[in-house]
């Protein structure tokens, strides 16, 4: 028999660092510690599974032929032992032990190891407000849980619910609740906008206007200050500074924080971040890895330390884990922070930064936004997706992509593409030459991508000058606050009639294809703010306007295809 190795906790990381150990050494004798008993399940499925996009819990066990991952299956099928409802109470570094117990029967006991894994994950952050122990009020931590909140949705017991928190579990639990169940939903986000530092807010905008259209209300700026219950002790109302809403169940998403005090107490270097450790994912003990939502994280882009808590990431690391553990040098390099997410017949996904994190770092840091089709402009199912793309101005250095479209894979492969060379350090010129497959049913000849780049390569070289769309809606709300601009729209004429009627004086409008001949209409004492759908078209007026000595132009970048989507009250003609 050839080494102990004992994995504390199995979800994700840990049967992930035991199975492929397992097969880099099969004399091995590796032993999973998990105190609960539901194992090797995909927790990042658990909206989806409320939802009933997933018809039963235990398809989030299963794997993708079909077999449950439990206790049975990890002996039997993969020849690693498996101890559920044991939890691991105390690290014994001299001794090389583990001190654990049987959360059922009390019984104590102590397993040896030559070499341990500590994959203990991550734990819901609970708000210290009043009423957040009341019975109802629920976290998404396990599968015994979202078990628990499917049975009352099935059950009818569920009319009303309140989901605190607007990050990406708040949101996916609350389309769970409205979308199939019809349950009347509210959200409520601390912060000014939802997905905080995660986009930037013109995308967190399209986003949340595109949920609230689905029937969700979504409550922004205000947190929630107490949970108050019935006559039964059950929460049935949160209360925010700004109102009080009433509820049948309160799911509180307000992030996670890394489970590290078993490390801890074992002497291990722990930061806020979580367990620290190198690149070969090794704890300050040699003996002693750890991987998944409990560790610290790097982050490519800044260098700086973070929690990552995402499945595909603990799957990875647990990759590395097992060839470490067989004596294969492997290296864990960062994350540059993927992430997408469906929301209702959309979806937004982002890699890299924010502009908001990228001037927070100290970096020179600018964002083109675009508003590029998805695939040929002549194919029936073509689609506008928004991109953003920020960049370092000094280096070139793309630091983030942001993207948002209908529900598919069109996003998803521009943010994949640009994780991989973001990863690497990619700059504005290896986007814009970036091969991508064409086909006209997938993409355009010039990809969207590529287009976002060139865009960004225009405003890096200062051949293009844009006002910024929270600049624009600002001056649009109050015109006063910039008596120089004028909107100068170059679409066709019925499309800007409804805006030249409504606004009036602020709204000069000569057709793209008639503005050469005409240039001498316009004022030249004020800013032309150009407008077109996409941005595109602004681009070539703006240099056109240069060369005759008109420099006193902005680009509405994305133009209307990205204001559109952003539900402003000021739209005069609705657009589906």
């Amino acid at each position: 028999m050839g080494e102990k190795i004992v994995i504390i906790g199995s979800v994700a990381a840990g049967p992930k660092s035991a199975c492929h150990a397992k097969r880099l050494m099969p004399d091995a004798d590796i032993t999973l510690l998990d105190q609960d008993t539901l194992i090797s399940y995909g927790g990042c499925g658990i909206p989806y599974y409320v939802s009933g996009d997933v018809n039963d819990e235990d398809e989030l066990r299963k794997t993708s032929f079909h077999m449950t991952r439990d206790a049975s299956f990890f002996e039997h099928a993969k020849g690693v032992k498996v101890r559920t409802s044991t939890r691991a109470t105390a690290i014994d570094r001299q001794k090389k032990c583990v001190e654990v117990v049987n959360v059922d029967s009390g019984e104590k006991d102590s397993i040896p190891y030559d070499k341990l894994v500590i994959a203990t994950g991550s734990q819901p952050f609970v708000l210290p407000i009043p009423g957040a122990e009341l019975e109802g009020v629920f976290t998404i931590s396990d599968l015994h849980k979202a078990i628990a909140i499917k049975q009352s949705l099935a059950q009818g017991k569920i009319g009303k619910a309140v989901v605190i928190g607007g990050g990406a579990i708040g949101l996916e639990m609350a389309e769970a609740f409205a979308d199939l169940w019809g349950v009347e939903t509210s959200v409520v986000e601390f912060m000014p906008q939802i997905l905080p530092r995660i986009v930037d807010s013109p995308f967190a905008t399209m986003v949340q206007k595109h949920i609230e259209k689905a029937g969700v209300h979504i409550y922004t700026g205000e947190g929630a200050q107490a949970i108050e219950a019935d006559e039964n002790g059950r929460a049935c109302r949160v209360v925010t500074p700004n109102r009080s809403i009433d509820t049948d169940i309160v799911v509180m998403a307000a992030g996670v924080r890394p489970r590290t005090q078993l490390a801890q107490e074992a002497g291990l270097q722990v930061s806020p971040w979580g367990i620290v450790v190198n690149n070969r994912m090794q704890t300050s003990d040699p003996n002693i890895y750890a991987a998944g939502d409990c560790v610290e994280s790097t982050n490519l882009i800044t260098g700086k330390k973070m929690i990552a808590p995402m499945g595909s990431l603990a799957n990875r690391e647990g990759r590395v884990v097992g060839d470490n553990l067989a004596g294969i040098p492997t290296v864990f390099p960062g994350v540059v922070g993927s992430f997408i997410m469906k929301a209702f017949e959309c979806c937004i996904g982002t890699t890299g930064i924010s502009l908001e994190t990228a001037l927070a770092e100290g970096f020179d840091a600018d964002a083109s936004i675009s508003a590029p089709s998805d695939r040929a402009h002549f194919f029936p199912t073509e689609a506008k997706i928004p991109l953003q793309l920020v960049f370092d101005r000094p280096s070139r250095r793309v630091l983030g992509v942001q993207g948002f479209g209908p529900m598919g894979d069109a996003v998803l492969a521009r943010i994949n593409a640009a994780a991989a060379l973001i990863a690497k350090g990619g700059t504005i010129d290896d986007f814009s030459l970036l091969e991508m497959a064409y086909a006209p049913p997938f993409s355009t000849a010039i990809d969207a991508l590529n287009a976002a780049a060139n865009v960004a390569d225009n405003m890096c070289r200062n051949r293009q000058r844009n006002v910024s769309i929270q600049n624009f809606l600002a001056w649009i709300d109050k015109p006063s606050s910039q008596p120089d601009w004028t909107a100068f729209d170059i679409r066709h004429p019925n499309e800007v009639a409804p805006f030249a009627e409504k606004f009036g004086d602020i709204w000069q409008a000569i057709a793209y294809n008639e503005v050469r001949n005409r240039y001498s209409e316009l004022p030249t004492d004020k800013t032309l703010i150009i407008i077109c759908d996409a941005g595109s078209r602004s681009y070539e007026i703006q240099v056109f306007l240069d060369s005759v000595g008109m420099t006193n132009t902005l680009i509405l970048g994305g133009g209307f295809n990205c204001i559109a989507r952003m539900d402003v009250d000021w739209w005069p003609q609705k657009i589906v």
